[in-house]
């Protein structure tokens, strides 16, 4: 199974995970993004373009920028920075052609456009906030997007599945009343695509954490973001919704390998250990040849 995950920090959590157990994903090729429009304008340039294209590169307090990617590829460099965000978008170009199946969280529907430009921007990198205008997406305006969008993926993968969601980290920057707003806005436009489109699903995130961890103890400290237990509650709900009982089953087992290989034991030489790690070696033996489930790193770790 192949897949392309891309969106807010919620969907790095996630899709970490289906990496973790060994899913064949490709994360974020252009860092984490937030917004529907930006969201939808990255994935349109991976169907469209072979190349990212230069002119899109700027300069902004010695380093090297552009509005569809995250700071982490800005470099002082331009070359370099030019070099690692095409590796990037030609890996993603190959995944989202071969993919299976497309995670995409929505985090908000608040945007920052250039003046003058009309260009709804991935990131602003720090730029004095005179440079944009700050926008609410009406639901009209992400569907406008997203439909052509979609059409096209129809076109060139049949068979991909179009997982949707909603991150359930609040944007309280904008204040309580205006990241609600802003999440019902998600919540429409995506309830209106997978109305539309039957390769379109629905994962309830925002839901789940609004409704059963509403208490406070499943945030993190900054009461924003969800805590480690909430993520973990999170990621039993996706896989009981979109993984069958037999792959279920196949994940424990490579978390609980994965749990054996990160256990720090106290007297690595006792003889306890040493058939600890035997018996972990045989576990990844087992799923290695019924299964072709790579376990390099793990092995690295324990020898």
């Amino acid at each position: 199974m192949n897949g392309l995950a891309i969106g807010s920090c919620f969907v790095e959590h996630i899709g970490g995970w289906l990496r973790a157990v060994k899913f064949n994903l490709l994360l974020n090729p252009f860092g984490i993004v937030y917004n529907p429009i930006s969201i939808c304008r990255q994935l349109n340039l991976l169907l469209k373009e072979n190349v990212y294209p230069l002119d899109q590169l700027f300069q902004h307090n010695e380093l090297w920028h552009t509005f569809d990617h995250h700071s982490q590829f800005s470099g002082i460099d331009k070359a370099t920075v030019l070099t690692n965000i095409n590796n990037a978008f030609s890996k993603s170009k190959t995944q989202l052609k071969q993919a299976d199946y497309l995670i995409v969280t929505f985090g908000t529907a608040h945007v920052y456009s250039l003046k003058n430009e009309n260009h709804i921007v991935s990131n602003c990198h720090k730029i004095p906030n005179t440079n944009f205008d700050k926008q609410r997406l009406s639901v009209k305006e992400i569907m406008n997007a997203w439909t052509p969008l979609i059409e096209t993926l129809k076109k060139t993968s049949p068979d991909l599945k179009i997982l949707l969601t909603v991150s359930p980290v609040r944007h309280l920057k904008d204040g309580v009343i205006d990241n609600q707003r802003s999440k019902a806005i998600l919540l429409l436009a995506i309830d209106n695509l997978v109305q539309q489109y039957d390769n379109c699903f629905y994962f309830p995130a925002y839901e789940i954490m609004m409704d059963d961890l509403r208490d406070y103890r499943f945030y993190a400290k900054d009461m924003i973001h969800p805590s480690d237990v909430a993520i973990d509650y999170i990621k039993e709900k996706f896989a009981a919704t979109f993984l069958n009982v037999d792959s279920q089953l196949i994940v424990r087992k490579i978390e609980e390998i994965q749990s054996a290989v990160g256990h720090q034991p106290f007297q690595p030489n006792a003889i306890a250990h040493q058939d600890f790690l035997k018996k972990t070696r045989e576990k990844m033996n087992a799923l290695e040849q019924e299964f072709g489930i790579d376990f390099k790193e793990e092995r690295l770790v324990i020898g």
